[in-house]
């Protein structure tokens, strides 16, 4: 209308009964391409985080973000877990794979295994393993096992030879705990989680509890789980 008929853009406005602050308006919306493929990232090597956990990731990576857009990404990706659904129906996407550890420290493998006492009692024993040099720092029995229990014990032995810079574990319980997660950012640990039916992903405590004869992975882990529906 402006450029028909030379008119100011006010008079057009009011012709059209239109305000002029929403014809000057623009958008203070930030491009979001960047923080959806963060995103998409953090769900793929996270397969069992919603977007509470995944909010609180991007807040430590320094992302200005609040919860409210986190979640409303988070739906409209269509990431949002469904326990009633089979495992294999979990979404995950295959990712890169794994650099052979550097060096001593660098890279541990950790998990469950399991024993028998003569009694019936059974025994839940988190093993973990260097992946460079084979040291084992860590084979401790309980009767049970909870998120706090395996810091507990993560702590006193770090506290011995120190912090490694990459664990791998798979998506148990204990081990996407938040105390777990809490304990890595503390002490800069990388969590490097399994995919969903992959035992081979951390095939070093499989290994492990082979060549120990009476110590088997644990059942109720869920790639050993995965594993045998397999079979």
């Amino acid at each position: 209308m402006c450029i028909d008929w030379g008119g100011s853009i006010r008079r057009a406005c009011g012709a059209v009964r239109f305000d002029t602050s929403s014809y000057h308006y623009k958008s203070r919306r930030t491009v979001q391409a960047a923080v959806e493929m963060r995103i998409r990232e953090i769900c793929e090597t996270r397969v069992r985080y919603g977007y509470r956990h995944i909010h609180v990731l991007l807040r430590r990576e320094g992302w200005t973000i609040n919860i409210k857009k986190t979640r409303r990404i988070y739906n409209e990706l269509g990431l949002q877990l469904r326990n009633k659904h089979p495992k294999r129906r979990v979404k995950a996407k295959l990712r890169k794979d794994r650099e052979e550890a550097a060096g001593p420290n660098d890279v541990w493998a950790m998990d469950f295994v399991h024993d028998q006492l003569a009694m019936g009692k059974k025994l839940r024993i988190l093993t973990v393993i260097d992946t460079h040099s084979r040291f084992c720092p860590v084979v401790n029995p309980r009767f049970s096992y909870r998120g706090e229990n395996v810091v507990q014990t993560l702590e006193e032995v770090c506290g011995k030879i120190g912090y490694p810079n990459t664990i791998r574990v798979d998506n148990g319980s204990e081990f996407i705990s938040r105390d777990l997660d809490l304990w890595a950012y503390a002490n800069d640990v990388t969590l490097d989680f399994s995919r969903p039916g992959k035992q081979t992903d951390n095939g070093f405590i499989l290994r492990r509890g082979q060549q120990s004869p009476g110590l088997l992975p644990d059942p109720s882990s869920p790639s050993t789980a995965s594993s045998e529906q397999n079979v």
